[in-house]
């Protein structure tokens, strides 16, 4: 849980860089966005580009949550609810099907020793159900998935596990971008966006094994 704790500023920073717009170009940022709104990429392409962020978050510092909020901002709910679910499950799929294939020394590249090893401690004792439990706990989201791979936990017990849980991850986060869009509140849903997985780090702190 140390190594967790040294790596939030490193997480918090990773997460404020969309924010950051707000706070220095202001209202500049706002007639941009309006822009957006007016003139929007289509939707497809948009779709695309979640897709493809999300499906590198195993092996990217991808900030997953923001994402996933402006997917919500740009797609609406259902739509947002659907790429970003489809992006998540690619990237929890290829992680796990290159530390199945690779084993550890692939996981030591995207993860820390410390955090592998706890995942396996909580792997032993709560099996694939550790994988929705982790879903929305920065840095053991992504360990998880690896220490379930380097296991070879079979597929059949996988794949339920992540896509219910990514699921629910995703309805969450587009449903706040949409709710953003219709109120003109986007900045605060980004605020909310970072803040959430941070506070959800600082929470495990008091219930994963030290």
């Amino acid at each position: 849980m140390r190594e967790l704790f040294r790596t939030l500023p490193l997480m918090c920073v990773v997460l404020l860089v969309p924010v950051l717009p707000f706070l220095f170009f202001g209202g500049q940022f706002e007639d941009w966005l309006r822009g957006v709104a007016e003139d929007p990429p289509s939707v497809p392409k948009t779709a695309a580009l979640i897709v493809g962020l999300l499906a590198t978050d195993i092996l990217l510092p991808i900030p997953s949550s923001v994402i996933s909020t402006l997917s919500g901002w740009q797609l609406g709910w259902w739509r947002g609810t659907l790429a970003t679910w489809t992006g998540m499950n690619l990237g929890a799929i290829i992680g796990f099907a290159l530390a199945r294939r690779w084993g550890q020394r692939f996981a030591l590249w995207f993860s820390s020793g410390e955090d592998l090893l706890r995942m396996r401690q909580m792997s032993d004792r709560y099996g694939p159900s550790v994988l929705v439990l982790t879903r929305a706990v920065p840095v053991f989201a992504e360990a998880s998935v690896l220490i379930a791979g380097i296991h070879r936990l079979r597929w059949r017990r996988f794949l339920p596990a992540i896509l219910l849980s990514n699921l629910g991850v995703a309805v969450a986060y587009s449903a706040l971008g949409e709710f953003a869009q219709r109120n003109q509140w986007l900045p605060m849903a980004l605020a909310v966006s970072v803040a959430f997985p941070v506070l959800i780090a600082a929470a495990a702190k008091r219930y994963l094994p030290e």
